[in-house]
């Protein structure tokens, strides 16, 4: 499957960072790696663009982050939702539903 345009991707990103840390959380790298799974490839983010949005997320208030240590001894930051970035999930997932209807609507589109 082709890349996602770049603007469409920048307003999903939220919402894919939120769905993928719903029932656990995860470092960056496996945030990364599971949204590019879970998309079947369409949405790709580097740790470059990935780490500014987890910083703002934190900021929010959405998720926390606590370090980890694996068992090679390697330290990384794991993160999880709160309640509050249960509350946001929800309410995210509820405002592209009614995107995505309005443009089913409007241009004829489909759901997979």
């Amino acid at each position: 499957m082709a890349t996602m345009n770049a603007s469409i991707k920048r307003g999903s990103a939220e919402l894919a960072v939120l769905a993928v840390l719903e029932h656990q959380p995860l470092h960056g790298y496996e945030i990364a790696r599971r949204i590019e799974q879970q998309s079947d490839g369409a949405l790709k983010f580097t740790l470059a663009s990935l780490y500014p949005l987890l910083y703002r997320m934190e900021t929010r208030g959405w998720t926390k982050a606590t370090w980890e240590t694996t068992p090679a001894g390697v330290r990384r930051r794991c993160y999880g939702l709160t309640a509050k970035g249960v509350k946001q999930l929800d309410a995210t997932r509820r405002e592209w539903d009614v995107f995505f209807q309005a443009l089913s609507r409007i241009g004829g589109l489909r759901r997979a």
